[in-house]
């Protein structure tokens, strides 16, 4: 990777750019087709969105990268709600993938979230490579993920401090904000507004 690009907070007018570098991103990753693009269209009239931490990636004069963030909590176990965030999506084009773009966009993000105030960051991923990052399995923070048996698979919840201690003495159960929850109907009406491109049920999909 080289050092030519430059990440900048989102404008309104890269807002329809990046829904569709997000759909490219996305397409076919963890579904046939996406829902990433409409995702990111809903969040940016959530109130839980934090416009400080909206971050797009240029290069040569096209976007090629972005990162967002979003408010939430954890329900403690001793009745206290915790301020944290969730994180994404977070997309590279895919032909820029596996070159260090999203670690410095991810560094960079985290960085400026940390510079906010925020105290830590949860959201679901992998460990192989956001543990570069600094993430760790959620659990051995004490967080569990909403709505899943304790013993369950949680591999894929990880955890990040930005204020080192933030969460000791916290167990509980973290909440995903609702912003993220989209209704298939609507995520194709909104995917009609874009170019047309074949959804493909893939080996590793997580949904059907």
């Amino acid at each position: 990777m080289n050092n030519n690009y430059m990440i900048r907070l989102e404008r309104p007018e890269d807002y329809r750019a990046v829904e569709n570098l997000v759909r490219e991103s996305f397409w076919n990753v963890y579904r046939p087709g996406c829902s990433e693009h409409y995702v990111i269209h809903v969040l940016r009239d959530d109130p839980a969105f934090i416009k400080e931490l909206d971050f797009v990636m240029e290069k040569d004069g096209r976007l090629i990268g972005q990162n967002m963030f979003m408010r939430t909590v954890i329900e403690a176990d001793d009745g206290r709600e915790i301020p944290v965030l969730t994180m994404g999506p977070i997309g590279i084009l895919p032909e820029l993938k596996r070159q260090g773009y999203g670690k410095a966009i991810l560094d960079y993000s985290l960085e400026k979230a940390a510079g906010l105030g925020f105290g830590a960051v949860l959201f679901e991923g992998n460990i192989a490579f956001y543990g570069k990052s600094g993430f760790d399995y959620a659990r051995k923070f004490g967080i569990r993920y909403h709505d899943m048996p304790e013993d369950a698979d949680q591999s894929f919840f990880l955890c990040r401090e930005l204020i080192p201690g933030y969460l000791d003495g916290v167990t509980g159960v973290y909440q995903t904000p609702q912003g993220y929850y989209v209704d298939d109907a609507d995520v194709e009406a909104f995917d009609r507004e874009f170019p047309p491109k074949t959804k493909l049920k893939l080996p590793g999909q997580i949904f059907g």
